[in-house]
Order: structure tokens, then C-alpha cells, then sequence
């Protein structure tokens, strides 16, 4: 019965994967060959090219994809969860905070992270622009309406986020599984027609193709990459779904599809080398092209879906390790909790999508724009993977060096040939990714310099309590919860209550929020309770970077540790931090002018926290930075 349950819940699983996980890496094929033999590359259609090109995409999957990410990456999971988020929280926790590879590998990570937000522009962009692009081939006529048609698309996505994915979303697997078999039958159609394709399963054409252009095969890599696309996202969703189910469906169901279209798309061009124009729309000749435009379309806009979804998710994961400052986020689904909508990144990327499409216009312009994105985050996860394997792990320093040595090189190659791309639109991701990587890098440090100042003038709590109850004021009925950061010393809003009110609680808990760089937070390890005297408690609580802040659901734990709450009864006392910048200290200018106004719009922490508005009070803060 339960073995019958686990092939079950595997079976619904990896259908679920099929169509969250691998959309991007499996919408590839609508302009992967078309960018290989544009006229940029200057490569021939001929025979000996595209046998070359097909064996490059092939062994790229296996080695890149199948060896890297699939068989070897997604054992890098930090308490299950993965991503680039995930694997610098590992990477920082194996090297320890005192090491002296802590701040460039939390700085290498954060680039990563930065890389991956432009990822999640461009990926949008291209995959739809690409499938409208269908109606082109079908007749010349479309070509002014194919980015009117695509923003219109874009539009009506991003704005039905707020709705969630949890009425759709189950049609989403289904979709692309026909997606995934629409492409094997295309494939297995033009290979009976061509057979001698397979020619291209043979390594030693990709390395002769790679010989006998150099220079010209430097650059068609940088396009050979869009084939690998997507590969960063199913180390990202490995927390959703797990390795085994990502796994079972890469090589059961997508590695398959993609190999067939591929090698399909090659016989194509070995009997019609015109149909290098678009070779996807070529397939299976005129009467397909609308049928595909409308499955290609679908298939991108849930591609489209899970890399949006995959934003908001690590926006999450950024706000929780102090890297972004609070923001509002809405739960879509009641069961599903990885389900969230994120407003201000919603409209945020949506306006730099819309820019990306109207700014590049065409598949083939932001392909360059695609793939420096794309390697820059594969070399900063083949990077930080070393660190996990011989710190965290313990592994021999040699086969370290050699299994990420390895990885590194292609990296580097497929990485250097897309920067060459820089001026023909590599700039807008790396532009992306700088201003998000300022903007996590300044919140850091901010809030470093802030706490700082806390704790300058932190008044120790301790030591307080002591000489408090030596003359007690007057204690009145009810709990009052003091939020307190770690170093903070006694709490700014309890000074103000004395000062003003003369009077404290019966009961006082001094609460303080850890977040741990680690995915998950057991219950039985979220609470610690600390008994001060005269009825004073200090309450520690413990989130990973995955876990959901609620402070209500928190205190009730504590009741297992003998400290139970009444809500109605209970009042929380809140300071409201106003930043006041001070030249000449800290950060520059810009950037302290920047943190000020982070701050001034990050959410309300009561809100965040998921605190009664009704049993808030604010006490006002002024801190210098």
C-alpha cells in the first residue's frame, strides 16, 4: 500500500515538474538553431556544421544539464532546498563566519542572486516574443503585430499574479507533457525523413566543429547556450518538488524530447538549408505553423509563469536573510504555501519585460541579452559548489579541484563567449543585475551600520531589570511584547512607555527574531524562553530563510515551554526606525541616500509579522548611520 502510494505521489510529482521546472530549457527549441546559423555567426548551413552544432547541443545537455545540475548539483541542497539563494547559505555556512572566504563568497552569491533576477526578465521576453514570432513565418503580414500581440500577453500575465496559480496551475504539467511529446514526434518525423543526423550523436563532431572554426565556433556558443537555459531553475525548485521527481522527469520525459527535436531540427536543414530562417516553424511544413504558435505560445507563457514565480520566491528568500528590505507579500493559495505574489516585484519586472521587448524587439536581438545572464549564474554555482564540497563536505582537495575544474572550464568558455556579446545586448542583464546587487549590498550594509549604532548605545537589558525593580513603578494588568533586535540592549519603545506612561505590564516578553541561514526552522527548535525575574521573559524565535513569519503563531508555542498568552490582552510595542543619514560616515552618499529611502518604504514590520493592527503600539526611533 505505501509503495503503491510513493509511485503515486511520484507519478504527480514529476508531472508537476514537467510543467513548473523544465518550461524554459524546453521552450529553448523555438529559437536555440534559428540564433546558432544567423547571419552574425557567419556560420555556412552546410552538412559538416550541422552535424557540428546538433553533436554541441547534445553532449552540452548531457554534460551541462544531465552531469552538472541533474546528477551532481541537486546532492548540493541545503536542507533540501536549492538555488543560488540556498547554496550560498551553505557555501557561508561550511567556511564559517570567521573564515576569510565569508564576505567574497556571500558577495559572489549576491551577484549570482543579482544575475538571476535579470534571468527572470529576459526569460519572459524572449520565450513569448519567440512564439508569436511563428506568425512571421506564416505570412509577412504579422510582422508589425508580433510585439503588439506579445505585450499584450505579457500584460494580461503579470497582471493575473495576484490571483495565483492554484486554478491553472494544475493544467500546467498536462500542457507540457504534450508540449514535451509535440516536440519527439517532430523530431522522429524529420529524422525517419534524414536519418543520417544521428550521425550527430558522435562527441568527436563537436569537438571537429569546434577545431575547425575556432573563432567562428567561439561565438556560436554563446548561442549554443540558449539550448541550456532553464538549468538553474530545476536546482531552484528542487525544495518544491525534490531531486527524485526532477530527475525521473529529465530523463524520462524532456532530455529525450529535447535530443529528438534537436536532432530533427538538424535532419531539417541537411534537406532544406533555407529553413534555417526559423527552423522550429519549418518542422512540418505550413499547414503546423498556427497549431504550434498556440502551443508554443502556451508552453512559453507557463514557462513564463514559473520563472516569475521563481523571482517571487527568491525575493522572499532575499527579505528573510536581511539582503532586501521588507516587502508586502500575498499568500494566492491556502494549501500551497510556496504560492505568493509580491506586488512591488510584480510591476517592477513587469516594466523592465515590456522595456526588454520594446528595446530589443526581436528573439534574435535578446538572445545576446539572454545568454551572459545565464553562464555568469552557472560559473558563480559551479564556484560556490566547490566551497560545499570541500568545506562542508570534507572531500579530498584533488577530486575538488578536479570535478569543479572541469565544470569551471565550460563555464568560463561558454561565459566568455556570450561576453563578447556585451555591446549587442549582453549589457541589459549585466545592468539588471548591478542595480539589484546595489541595491542588496547597500541594504546589508545599512542595516550593518544601524545595528552598530544600536549597539553603541545599547543600555544592557539585564543590568536595567536589576536597578528597575529596585523601585518597581506601577505594573498594570496585561502583557506588553517588546520587539528586540539581538544587540539592541532594552528596547527604545519600553524607555519611551516609562518615560511617558510611568508604568509597566504584569507581564513583559522581550522578543527577538533570528533568522538562520538555513531553509527550514523545525517547531521543536523555534522557541527559546528565558526567564529574567519579576515576570520579565526574553523569547527567542527562530526562522530559516524559508520559513513564515508570524509572530502570533509563534507565541503560541510557547506555551509548551510553560508561557501561554491571551491575544486580547496581549499588546505589542513596536519602535518605527526613522534613519537619519550623517556625512561623512558610513557609505557614500548616493548610497546612504538609497538605504533612507528603502527604509522609508519597507513594509511595516507589524505587518509583516503578521501582528493585530488593533494591539500595535508605535514608539518612534531616530538612528544616525
Amino acid at each position: 500500500m505505501g509503495t503503491e502510494h510513493g509511485k503515486s505521489s511520484l507519478k504527480a510529482l514529476t508531472l508537476a515538474a514537467i510543467g513548473i521546472v523544465y518550461g524554459d530549457i524546453g521552450t529553448s527549441p523555438l529559437y536555440t538553431m534559428k540564433e546558432i546559423f544567423s547571419a552574425e555567426h557567419g556560420l555556412a548551413v552546410n552538412p559538416d556544421n550541422i552535424f557540428g552544432v546538433v553533436s554541441l547541443i547534445l553532449w552540452g545537455l548531457i554534460i551541462i544539464v544531465a552531469l552538472k545540475y541533474v546528477t551532481l548539483i541537486l546532492r548540493a541542497h541545503n536542507r533540501g532546498e536549492g538555488g543560488i539563494m540556498a547554496l550560498t547559505a551553505l557555501a557561508l555556512e561550511s567556511v564559517g563566519k570567521k573564515s576569510a572566504w565569508h564576505f567574497p563568497l556571500l558577495v559572489l552569491g549576491l551577484f549570482g542572486a543579482a544575475l538571476f533576477f535579470g534571468d527572470g526578465v529576459i526569460t519572459p521576453a524572449i520565450s513569448v516574443l519567440s512564439a508569436i514570432e511563428g506568425l512571421e513565418v506564416a505570412t509577412p503580414a504579422f510582422q508589425p503585430f508580433v510585439v503588439p500581440i506579445t505585450l499584450t500577453v505579457l500584460v494580461a500575465l503579470y497582471a493575473v499574479q495576484s490571483h495565483g496559480t492554484a486554478g491553472i496551475g494544475k493544467w500546467f504539467g498536462p500542457i507540457m507533457l504534450i508540449w514535451f511529446f509535440s516536440l519527439a514526434a517532430m523530431g522522429v518525423y524529420n529524422i525517419i525523413k534524414n536519418p543520417v543526423i544521428l550521425e550527430a550523436l558522435n562527441p568527436f563532431r563537436a569537438l571537429e566543429f569546434l577545431n575547425r572554426h575556432r573563432f567562428a565556433a567561439f561565438l556560436a556558443l554563446g548561442a549554443v547556450v540558449l539550448a541550456l537555459t532553464g538549468a538553474e531553475a530545476l536546482y531552484a525548485d528542487m525544495g518544491h518538488f525534490g531531486a527524485k521527481p526532477i530527475r525521473f522527469a529529465w530523463f524520462m520525459i524532456v532530455f529525450p524530447a529535447l535530443a529528438l527535436n534537436y536532432l530533427g531540427q538538424g535532419a531539417l536543414l541537411l534537406a532544406n538549408p533555407a529553413a534555417a530562417e526559423n527552423p522550429f516553424y519549418s518542422q512540418l511544413g505550413a499547414w503546423s505553423i498556427y497549431p504550434l504558435v498556440i502551443l508554443s505560445a502556451t508552453a512559453t507563457v507557463i514557462a513564463s509563469q514559473a520563472t516569475i514565480s521563481g523571482t517571487f520566491s527568491m525575493t522572499k528568500q532575499a527579505i528573510s536573510l536581511g539582503i532586501l528590505p521588507r516587502m508586502e507579500i500575498i499568500h494566492t493559495s491556502a494549501k500551497e504555501i510556496g504560492q505568493i505574489y509580491i506586488p512591488a516585484i510584480n510591476w517592477m519586472q513587469l516594466a523592465a519585460v515590456v522595456a526588454a521587448v520594446i528595446g530589443f524587439a526581436s528573439s534574435s536581438k535578446l538572445a545576446a541579452a539572454y545568454g551572459i545572464a545565464v553562464t555568469g549564474t552557472m560559473l558563480v554555482t559551479s564556484l560556490l559548489t566547490f566551497f560545499v564540497i570541500r568545506y562542508g563536505w570534507k572531500y579530498n582537495l584533488l577530486l575538488c579541484l578536479a570535478s569543479t575544474s572541469f565544470f569551471l572550464f565550460i563555464d568560463i568558455s561558454l561565459f566568455s563567449a556570450n561576453a563578447l556579446k556585451f555591446f549587442h545586448g549582453g549589457w541589459f542583464p549585466i545592468l539588471l543585475g548591478v542595480i539589484m546587487f546595489t541595491i542588496m549590498i547597500t541594504w546589508k550594509r545599512g542595516r550593518e551600520l544601524v545595528f552598530e549604532n544600536l549597539k553603541k548605545h545599547a543600555i544592557p537589558l539585564e543590568d536595567f531589570l536589576e536597578s528597575l525593580f529596585v523601585s518597581p513603578p506601577v505594573r498594570v494588568p496585561g502583557t506588553a511584547v517588546f520587539l528586540r533586535g539581538e544587540a539592541d540592549g532594552v528596547p527604545h519603545a519600553l524607555l519611551h512607555n516609562l518615560s511617558h506612561n510611568k508604568i509597566v505590564h504584569e507581564r513583559i516578553v522581550f522578543l527577538t527574531l533570528r533568522n538562520k541561514e538555513i531553509p527550514w526552522v523545525p517547531f521543536n527548535e523555534r522557541i527559546q524562553v528565558t526567564d529574567l525575574g519579576h515576570n520579565c521573559y526574553q523569547v527567542d524565535v527562530n526562522y530559516g530563510f524559508k520559513n513564515e513569519p508570524d509572530i502570533p503563531n509563534a507565541l503560541e508555542l510557547c506555551a509548551q515551554h510553560g508561557l501561554s498568552f491571551e491575544p486580547m490582552e496581549t499588546s505589542y510595542f513596536i519602535a518605527r526606525q526613522t534613519i537619519v543619514s550623517r556625512p561623512g560616515s558610513g557609505m557614500a552618499g548616493w548610497r546612504e541616500w538609497l538605504f533612507v529611502t528603502m527604509s522609508r518604504n519597507a513594509r511595516d514590520a507589524a505587518d509583516f509579522y503578521r501582528i493585530p493592527s488593533n494591539r500595535v503600539i508605535e514608539v518612534g526611533s531616530q538612528v544616525e548611520i
